[in-house]
């Protein structure tokens, strides 16, 4: 549905987005994330059609972006980060008014903007003026607009900034619910919820793409080893001597558990080995038994920081 050749985009003497190439599948949910000065908002620019590239393609749904911007851009709802929202007019009025914009058929547009304000649970705000509702129903009111026209590709940028945890939750279920019907690239600096609704991750580095792939598969090819949390009944000198007499096991963190009769441990190994297996017989043969054990998964966080070597919050 979104299909990025070579794109390239240039300031001067500075490349901002330097020979990007991907393309995101129909009814995918794709997070795209990246460092600040990563390139990120500059390429979505390109795809909606705000800027031209410097080289490249952007092709939306087969349509050429540069030679047809018209066509392409119907294909296209978007919600930038702060929605350009017409302050003076009610929220029923402002859809309706962006409805007309997208070329909306007059007998549907009433239908439309009804579904609209359901979905994104605007129906009892729908006669206030956009200027005196909170930041998160505004939110919801630029996001109401990027629906208008049921575009085949939703391109939202922090869509639930602003909102309460209740809300978010909304939105992501909405979010989900939308990939049904529509094709969508996430933008968020909270790592959460690009692992709550995304079937996909991009992440750029410095106008580069670093990696494109499921979260579990770019976690996987991350991860240098794997954690496992385990809680032994014993003493702890003779479980963890025994333990580092596993091959694999690289390192054992020990916590307190405030149980003089267990041990709490976190067991690093290598990740081409599986020692699960080797950790429970070796624990039999000690009479210590495992009162838990499982493997801990690598965060999106731990993903991006060694990826880019940023932090957190310093993703957009």
């Amino acid at each position: 549905m979104i299909e990025v050749k070579n794109l390239v985009k240039k300031y001067g003497s500075h490349t901002a987005v330097n020979h990007l190439t991907f393309t995101v599948d129909t009814g995918k949910v794709v997070g795209f994330l990246g460092p600040n000065g990563a390139g990120k908002s500059t390429t979505m620019n390109m795809i909606t059609g705000y800027i031209t590239q410097s080289e490249g393609t952007v092709l939306i749904d087969g349509i050429d972006m540069a030679k047809e911007p018209e066509r392409a851009k119907q294909k296209i709802g978007y919600l930038p980060e702060i929605p350009p929202l017409y302050q003076d007019l009610r929220v029923r009025e402002y859809l309706e008014f962006v409805a007309k914009l997208k070329r909306v058929k007059r007998k549907e547009i009433d239908s439309m903007v009804y579904r609209i304000m359901k979905k994104t649970g605007l129906s009892d705000v729908s006669e206030r003026i956009i200027h005196q509702l909170s930041k998160g129903y505004k939110q919801r009111v630029g996001l109401g607009a990027a629906m208008v026209g049921d575009p085949d590709i939703l391109i939202m940028d922090e869509p639930t900034v602003g909102l309460d945890p209740i809300q978010i939750i909304e939105i992501r279920e909405l979010i989900r619910e939308l990939s049904e019907n529509h094709t969508v690239l996430l933008s968020s600096h909270i790592m959460q919820e690009i692992s709550a609704v995304c079937d996909e991750v991009l992440i750029i580095n410095e106008g580069e793409m670093i990696a494109y792939d499921t979260p579990e598969n770019i976690a996987k090819q991350v991860a240098k080893e794997t954690g496992i949390h385990l809680i032994v009944k014993g003493d702890s000198e003779k479980i963890i001597s025994t333990l580092y007499d596993i091959e694999g096991i690289s390192r054992i963190d020990e916590e307190e558990t405030g149980d003089s009769e267990s041990v709490r441990l976190t067991v690093h190994a290598d990740t081409e080995q599986d020692v699960r297996e080797k950790i429970f017989l070796a624990m039999a043969e000690i009479s210590c038994p495992i009162l838990e054990m499982h493997q801990l998964a690598t965060s999106l966080e731990d993903v991006f920081l060694a990826l880019t070597g940023k932090e957190e919050e310093e993703a957009c």
